[in-house]
């Protein structure tokens, strides 16, 4: 794969796993509302946005909110997960996640971060890896989510290169359909089940294999 230039990485799930303060914070929201919120409710907001994973939440009970209700469960959700991100510190990367990025920089390879979360500067700061990345595209710089390529597609903008020459490292199953959409190599993170659709699927970060990606 000759014309490979760059990696674009989710953040939740692939460099840290964030997934349970998320949980946490749903599941706090939910008891609020009177909404039972279990753990198999959560991976179905698995890479999607802030949004829609609200309305998911709250399932058929969403036309009795109006836009400010919603507004504000957001909000207040989202207080919930910025003071559990407190406790994230360096030690909190995935297995092999640090050291894909180092290899991937030391390849010579352009490097983004691609995240529906509008937290991820402040977990990237957390994590002390902020200025690590040539281009930060989250929930900040896109209006439209995963599933949609926009992600994507504005990371590789911002780094000056066609996403063909992309490939996007994935843990949802939205993300990999994302990935996808923007004509990028797709490297899946998980089960079959959840991210069978990219072109390479490891069971975790630390299995990623750079060399077998780059013989295409």
């Amino acid at each position: 794969m000759t014309n490979l230039q760059a990696f674009i990485l989710d953040l939740d799930g692939v460099i840290t796993d964030t997934a349970e303060y998320h949980f946490q914070a749903w599941k706090r929201l939910a008891e609020e509302e009177g909404i039972v919120f279990t753990r198999a409710d959560n991976e179905q907001l698995r890479g999607v946005s802030r949004r829609r994973s609200l309305e998911l939440l709250l399932g058929e009970r969403l036309g009795g909110y109006t836009e400010a209700q919603m507004q504000e469960m957001m909000a207040r959700k989202n207080r919930y997960y910025v003071k559990m991100l407190e406790v994230i510190t360096p030690d909190d990367f995935l297995p092999g996640a640090q050291e894909l990025l180092e290899e991937i920089k030391r390849r010579g390879f352009k490097v983004a971060i691609g995240s529906a979360s509008k937290n991820t500067r402040t977990v990237l700061a957390r994590l002390g890896i902020l200025d690590f990345f040539d281009a930060i595209s989250d929930g900040h710089t896109v209006t439209v989510a995963k599933p949609a390529p926009d992600v994507f597609l504005y990371a590789a903008n911002a780094m000056g290169i066609s996403p063909e020459a992309c490939a996007v490292v994935e843990d949802a199953q939205a993300g990999v359909e994302a990935a996808l959409a923007a004509q990028m190599i797709a490297i899946g993170v998980g089960p079959e089940e959840r991210v069978g659709a990219a072109h390479y699927r490891y069971d975790s970060t630390a299995d990623i294999d750079l060399d077998e990606i780059l013989r295409g």
